[in-house]
């Protein structure tokens, strides 16, 4: 079993924090690289950075591809990128990765597979937790906001994943600051440091098995933030109001799942079953940002999730 961190030489918000993580002890090269069109790849026991020379969301199936090569099963993936937003605001954020809600007829414009959920790494809300510490700890808050995104993007793969970004213009992905809190990230998260790690499942207290599955709200998630500051929170997908289009039923309202068209409940269903393969025995449960949505999209979602047998929660339970 390995661990897999993917960077891209093409991106200083990639290759910056890779090089930190790289410049701690233990690591040594792997020549040749055991997968066809990775420029490099380093090893520290379990744990493996890869880099390559083409965008982050373009290299698909990398676990896929390792285990072919290697014979090894990929535990886990982080992939290294840069963040831009119309705001330039600079931040750090974590999230998962997919493009539920597209159709097949539909062109990915950030990679990845139309309907495709990529299982969520259970150490998005952990790290989350650590990586807001640890900026705070660098004196990097209150000037790089710390934050979740929504679900989006590839690149295509099929172990648990999360996306580690530093945003959001050239300055700030250049920042050596910035990229050494990620590395540090990265460190203390994998128990490189000697400690015991952060955010693995396996080694979650079974009192806490709840996992948060996001609906609806804008990208950087607000209300379900208010919920994954507090300890003990585990994250699934995070499924934002543009990853569940709907077709205003007109007047059919009040709406009902069946007369409401769009690939909504593909998004959501695809999203449920990939964070439920990421958090065996968990308990997954939806939280709705209900000021996000109209009535009739509330209603319809509501019962679509009561048919599929998700439950719906609320902030309290998940304190």
């Amino acid at each position: 079993m390995v661990f897999l961190v993917v960077a891209t030489t093409t991106d200083p918000a990639s290759y910056g924090p890779a090089d930190a993580f790289l410049a701690m002890p233990g690591w040594k090269p792997v020549d040749p690289s055991p997968i066809e069109g990775i420029e490099e790849t380093f090893r520290n026991g379990k744990f493996v950075v890869l880099k390559h020379n083409r965008g982050i969301v373009e290299e698909d199936d990398l676990d896929r591809r390792w285990k072919d090569s290697t014979g090894e099963v990929v535990e886990e993936l982080v992939f290294l990128s840069k963040h831009t937003s119309a705001a330039n605001t600079p931040a750090i954020t974590v999230h998962p990765i997919g493009v539920p809600h597209l159709s097949d007829s539909d062109t990915p414009p950030q990679g990845g597979k139309p309907g495709w959920a990529v299982p969520p790494n259970p150490r998005i809300g952990p790290w989350l937790r650590l990586l807001k510490k640890i900026a705070e700890d660098r004196g990097l808050v209150p000037e790089f906001e710390i934050t979740l995104e929504a679900t989006h993007h590839g690149p295509v793969v099929s172990t648990r994943t999360l996306f580690v970004e530093i945003g959001s213009t050239d300055e700030y992905w250049r920042r050596q600051d910035a990229a050494e809190a990620v590395a540090q990230l990265l460190w203390e998260g994998l128990g490189l440091d000697g400690g015991n790690g952060v955010g693995a499942w396996e080694s979650r207290d079974d009192r806490r098995n709840k996992v948060l599955l996001g609906i609806g709200g804008g990208h950087y998630v607000p209300r379900q933030m208010d919920i994954v500051r507090k300890e003990g929170v585990w994250v699934g997908h995070l499924l934002s109001g543009y990853s569940l289009p709907m077709v205003d039923p007109g007047k059919q309202k009040p709406a009902n799942p069946s007369s409401v068209g769009g690939t909504w409940k593909a998004s959501i269903r695809a999203s449920f079953q990939a964070t439920r393969l990421a958090f065996p025995e968990g308990e997954i449960v939806a939280f709705m940002d209900h000021k996000s949505f109209k009535s009739w999209q509330k209603n319809a979602i509501t019962s679509f999730l009561a048919e599929e047998n998700i439950r719906v929660g609320k902030l309290a339970d998940f304190i």
